[in-house]
């Protein structure tokens, strides 16, 4: 279509210019014809037919051009919609999926219906990782604090990483809590040639960090923060009410009521449990 409509213009352009040629031509032939009458030397017929023709013809050369500036107008018209069928990446990256097929037209998402992208690009320089995060710890947080960044490909390693971005509104999805998203993003450059986009993380974000503390798994600790001390000299369990600090998903800090070195209750999933039971310690 484009070619065709290159090649309108072509044929306009040199139509208008044959026509404007024989226009000009035209208009010195009047001239002459005026002069020659001037002179007694044409008749008033021929100057007068002279003179509307080479009116005629200004007027048909001026149709030619406008004839070529509708050629033109299609012409532009035509690359404008080519340009509406080609995708430009705003970045430079690595094609993972194409979704569409050759000839294929992609109209925009209706409202409510997600339509997958045509292209999925992906930049390497820029992985980061989203997360949720439920709304009543989102106050505390601020792009800049640490985090540390576990993925279920690298067990038992962790990466440093960066809070980048905290979303300006919270999440209300049906059957879910209240979430804003959050974007983590990874200290190391390094690390990213390691990465697959897609990858499952879960993530850490630092608020606060004490040093050199006692600490017990967070699993150990029942409601209340109670657990479960294996008292040697009875052999039996005893419920004990500890005094905590920092905690997280991992572990508890302790800061009172058991001592380095005490024997707790790691499983709670032990039927039975109770203060006082007779118990002999397994070494695993």
């Amino acid at each position: 279509m484009q070619a065709q409509a290159s090649a309108q213009l072509q044929s306009a352009r040199h139509g208008a210019e044959k026509i404007c040629v024989e226009a000009d031509n035209a208009a010195r032939e009047a001239k002459r014809l005026d002069t020659l009458l001037a002179r007694k030397l044409a008749s008033m017929e021929a100057a007068e037919l002279g003179r509307t023709k080479a009116q005629g013809s200004r007027f048909a050369c001026q149709a030619a051009r406008d004839e070529e500036q509708v050629a033109l107008a299609n012409l532009e018209i035509n690359n404008v919609m080519l340009e509406e069928t080609v995708l430009r990446a705003p970045f430079a990256g690595t094609i993972a999926e194409i979704n569409g097929e050759i000839g294929e037209y992609v109209t925009p998402s209706p409202p409510g219906i997600p339509t997958p992208p045509a292209v999925d690009l992906i930049d390497y320089g820029c992985l980061y990782v989203t997360a949720p995060i439920d709304e009543v710890d989102a106050g505390e947080l601020h792009p800049g604090l640490p985090a540390r960044i576990s993925l279920d490909a690298f067990r038992g390693e962790s990466f440093d990483g960066k809070l980048d971005r905290v979303a300006p509104y919270v999440l209300d999805l049906e059957k879910q809590a209240r979430t804003v998203e959050v974007d983590v993003v990874f200290t190391d450059p390094a690390v990213r040639e390691r990465l697959l986009v897609g990858y499952s993380a879960d993530i850490d974000i630092i608020l606060e960090t004490h040093e050199d503390v006692l600490r017990v798994p967070t699993e150990a600790v029942m409601e209340n923060d109670q657990v479960y001390r294996y008292n040697s000299e009875s052999g039996t369990l005893e419920l004990v009410s500890i005094e905590v600090g920092l905690r997280n998903w991992n572990f508890t800090e302790v800061t009172g009521k058991l001592q380095a070195g005490d024997e707790i209750v790691l499983s709670l999933d032990v039927p039975d449990l109770a203060d006082g039971l007779a118990v002999v310690p397994r070494d695993d």
